[in-house]
């Protein structure tokens, strides 16, 4: 069958991982800010406060992509850099910055597709309960309205939140991204919160004209440590709920999952609340990059699962299993368990970290990040040749960034870069991904 006509192929980045700029043009703090500038909370105590430099370089930037023979570029807005408190009247120079990438990006045939929240929550909203404050949800719609009143008449496709199982998990239950608050379950409203806001922004977004909004969320197929061992099954249920539904089936169906081993009474749900969460969208983002063994919980565990090691498998240079299989699996399920309900998809993310370092020739070889590549695109083309309806693919990411908690170790991108000159490298992978590219569209 081949992938259908109008197939988008792509690449995706984050505003906080690679602008920098940190305090340019009115652009206030968030909470990646505070959290990164707190010793001990990143590796080596890095911060993206200049990253990639892609605020003073996008031009730069936008040539690779222009290079790769992309049809879209996903990107974050930074809602510091548009609203530097969070709330208040938006920032002109901010609004500019995006302007300018947006028409640079147009102007080379490319695609602007943008994602809302990549995870860079303003402080002040962070100092007045963040996430776990319902507030947020109406603060971010506002942002979302004034977002789409400069950008929506050259901006197709938009992305509410990116990933929101991460802020649940990794910023307020485990504390390990910002804003660094480790309440285990008690971080469920977060859950509920973000859904929220994701529903008030697709309504702001209609009322300024978008047509096509989705969200992208984050997928890892649960296998249970032992398949024949009915705890671990059912532990593996559970971190599915968690993981793969809790954030789908509110937006697909307007009624949660059973959240009843999750603290899912920590929620505040009021009678509008799932209306409008389950504000019709247009797209589902996936993001995928490994499957996640579970097992059973040890005794004082609280929550209703622990992750198990999953042998077998070639690793990334972050040690995370490469399964391609379980992207299909993962793409298939999908389309089994919503069935008519599941709109169209998007890739929104899919890649690996290596540590890819320039040879003595000066080129950068990271053969296994083609292979990964190939081997996952391969998956995606047997599930949309099954029928799943995928519109196109972004690879994570175009430029090695700031990688979060792990600083700049991890290297995802295409394209290299040397933190102390700046100086883009593009990786062999870069070369393989443009033939592919050009390939599919003959």
């Amino acid at each position: 069958m081949g992938l259908p006509e109008g197939f988008r192929w792509g690449v995706a980045t984050a505003a906080y991982q690679i602008e920098g700029a940190a305090t340019e043009d009115g652009r206030g703090p968030s909470i990646w800010d505070t959290f990164s500038a707190t010793p001990g909370r990143t590796r080596d105590g890095r911060t993206g406060e200049v990253a990639c430099d892609h605020y003073h370089r996008w031009p730069e930037d936008v040539d690779l992509m222009a290079g790769l023979g992309i049809d879209t570029y996903r990107f974050s807005l930074s809602w510091t850099r548009v609203r530097p408190t969070g709330g208040g009247a938006a920032n002109p120079k901010g609004l500019d910055f995006y302007d300018r990438l947006v028409d640079a990006l147009l102007d080379r045939g490319i695609a602007p597709a943008a994602t809302l929240y990549h995870w860079d929550l303003p402080q002040p909203l962070e100092d007045e309960g963040g996430w776990l404050n319902r507030d947020t949800a109406f603060r971010f719609a506002e942002f979302a309205y004034l977002a789409a009143e400069r950008l929506a008449d050259r901006v197709e496709l938009w992305m509410t939140l990116n990933e929101p199982v991460v802020t649940t998990a990794y910023g307020y239950g485990f504390g390990v991204y910002a804003p660094g608050r480790a309440l285990l379950l008690d971080a469920m409203p977060t859950a509920h919160n973000q859904l929220l806001a994701h529903g008030a922004a697709v309504t702001a977004l209609r009322s300024r004209g978008v047509r096509t909004i989705g969200i992208a969320n984050h997928y890892s197929p649960a296998r249970p440590a032992d398949p024949d061992s009915a705890a671990d099954r059912a532990a593996a249920g559970a971190f599915d709920i968690f993981m793969n539904r809790l954030y789908t089936e509110p937006l697909l169906t307007g009624r949660y999952p059973d959240l009843s081993a999750l603290g899912g009474e920590k929620l505040d749900i009021r009678d509008e609340d799932l209306a409008i969460i389950a504000s019709p969208i247009d797209f589902l983002g996936v993001n995928y990059y490994q499957p996640t063994g579970v097992t059973a919980p040890a005794e004082g565990n609280p929550l209703p699962f622990d992750l198990a090691e999953l042998s077998g498998h070639p690793v990334t240079g972050m040690g995370w299993p490469i399964v391609p299989d379980a992207f299909l699996e993962l793409l298939r399920s999908l389309k089994e368990r919503y069935g008519d309900r599941l709109p169209p998809l998007y890739i929104t993310e899919n890649g690996c970290s290596f540590p890819d370092e320039p040879g003595p020739d000066g080129a950068v070889d990271d053969a296994s990040r083609i292979a990964y590549l190939d081997a996952h695109i391969a998956a995606m083309r047997t599930a949309v040749d099954e029928g799943v309806d995928v519109r196109g693919y972004y690879t994570w990411s175009l430029l090695d960034n700031f990688e979060w908690s792990e600083g700049y170790g991890p290297r995802f991108g295409l394209v290299h870069v040397d933190y102390a000159t700046q100086q883009r490298t593009p990786k062999k992978s870069y070369a393989w991904y443009r033939d592919l590219i050009a390939a599919s569209h003959g």
